[in-house]
């Protein structure tokens, strides 16, 4: 997509009443795209706050709003009409959410790392900030060893062609301390409450059996003689990213299983990934006193036997938290099934890309509505986008990975980032549902896909996707009155209250 940049001395029409697009010029927390490392809020004269019920905050499909909250009166009357309502009921809940978020890849910290400092802590902040300065991400996701968003290939065992090190005696996660670490130690500092999942895109080299390519980091599978050192090697993972401060929720065995051709990769069938956990990794994770998760599967809808394989092992199921889920194949309906086989196990959105060659409508119609709404209506307990930030030539990546994966940031320059779609796709979610929120009833309707939350406070969330072709009128019941607000077509709002 081509990155529209807005300056932040940029003046928007204010906009009265019931607004299609709905203008303001009081700050948005986070909207617009620039090309000085700022955090895009409208400058200009402050409009007087109108007084009202409801505040909602509005991106539009032509990027004329983005993420700018709207000065509008939303207040809830006993009034009628023949508008669509959309019904959020608390009485009726659902998972609660851990999170939003997007993964932190190697290549994502080695760009962000690159900025000025002064433009570097103005980024984190808007990212992770959980105040109304920033998009409150509260779930990431990085990498155990390189994944194909790393400028090479490594893992933190890396032994001469025919050698081996079952001790691990080798072991280092010193490639992460040049710039993994320092990010996510300034993001802790913001949100020492942030959750992480850790996954690996191979084992070692030397771990492994039968690779087609990439020096033996692509294809293959894990050497069943290796289980046991594999195992090792996750513990002495957790155990060096704690000593720096660091602690992992959740690891998956493997990103992708079924998935050879990437670089790096390794395929882990279910069997496989069964006996890995229920002998090996499990049990290694309990004698090392570790209280990190392990979720299952990590791959696409296409494929809910084999989640289901994972759970129904009883071996191996007494140590799995949940499953979790790509869309790059399969239905975002997939989810539902396994949490109603599973009702006990956690369900988790773990990955999906916006490309370069998508379109803003079209990447923030379908993520919204598959993702935001989609796979939180499906159970799932967060949602994580890829990728958190690239150059502006879709890197760093290794040979043989994405070279199309559009960062939620573009860092153009030392001094200069830009945001993109899944930064907004992200942040009408990560902004106002918070950590410990619980998914609530509302209606589902047609062109008006949504999803409500009820935060720990008590403040309710619903997120609203104009579908449709044209604009929408339409009404928000909550407690027998309504509020009536209009969208444009394809737009996106998160109403709160």
């Amino acid at each position: 997509m081509k990155n529209i940049r807005i300056s932040a001395n940029t003046i928007l029409l204010a906009c009265l009443g019931f607004a299609v697009l709905g203008c303001s010029k009081s700050k948005s927390g986070g909207g617009g795209t620039n090309n000085n490392g700022g955090n895009g809020n409208n400058g200009g004269t402050t409009t007087t706050p109108v007084k009202t019920d409801v505040k909602m905050w509005l991106t539009a499909a032509d990027q004329s709003q983005l993420l700018n909250k709207q000065n509008i009166a939303l207040n809830f009357s006993t009034a009628t009409n023949s508008n669509t309502t959309i019904n959020v009921d608390t009485t009726t809940t659902y998972q609660t959410i851990d999170g939003f978020g997007f993964a932190l890849t190697d290549g994502s910290a080695q760009v962000i790392n690159g900025l000025t400092s002064t433009i570097n802590s103005s980024l984190i902040k808007e990212l992770f900030a959980t105040d109304s300065t920033g998009i409150g991400i509260s779930y990431i996701r990085i990498t155990i060893g390189a994944s194909d968003m790393s400028a090479s290939t490594f893992t933190y065992d890396d032994m001469p062609s025919g050698s081996t090190d079952v001790n691990l005696a080798n072991f280092s996660i010193s490639p992460d301390e040049k710039d993994l670490v320092p990010t996510l130690k300034k993001i802790l500092a913001l949100n020492p409450n942030i959750k992480i999942l850790a996954c690996p895109w191979t084992a070692p080299v030397w771990m492994k059996q039968n690779t087609i390519g990439n020096g033996g980091f692509e294809g293959g599978s894990l050497n069943p003689a290796y289980y046991q050192a594999y195992a090792n090697y996750f513990v002495k993972y957790i155990q060096a990213m704690a000593a720096d401060g660091i602690q992992i929720t959740a690891v998956t065995p493997q990103n992708e299983p079924l998935n050879a051709y990437n670089t790096p990769a390794m395929v882990m069938q279910d069997t496989a990934e069964a006996e890995f956990i229920g002998k090996y990794l499990g049990p290694a994770f309990k004698t090392a006193n570790l209280n990190t998760k392990i979720i299952c599967y990590d791959h696409n809808c296409d494929r809910p036997d084999y989640p289901e394989y994972v759970l129904a092992d009883a071996t191996a199921s007494q140590y799995v938290d949940g499953s979790a889920f790509h869309l790059y194949l399969g239905d975002i309906s997939a989810l539902g099934p396994v949490h109603s086989a599973y009702p006990a196990k956690n369900i988790y959105f773990t990955e999906q890309a916006t490309f370069s060659n998508g379109t803003f409508a079209g990447d923030l119609n379908w993520h919204v509505t598959n993702l935001i709404v989609g796979a939180t209506r499906n159970w799932s307990k967060n949602v994580i986008e890829w990728n958190l930030a690239s150059d502006a030539n879709f890197g760093p990546h290794t040979t043989g990975g994405c070279t199309t994966c559009q960062g939620a940031v573009t860092i153009g320059s030392s001094t200069s980032f830009s945001r993109n779609v899944s930064y907004y796709i992200i942040a009408h979610a990560s902004k106002f549902v918070k950590p410990g929120a619980v998914r609530i009833a509302s209606d589902a309707v047609a062109n008006l896909t949504n999803v409500a939350f009820k935060n720990v406070d008590g403040s309710k969330v619903l997120i609203v996707l104009n579908s449709s072709n044209t604009v929408q009128n339409f009404n928000i019941k909550f407690n027998s009155k309504i509020v009536t607000s209009t969208l444009s077509a394809g737009a996106v709002a998160t109403y709160t209250w």
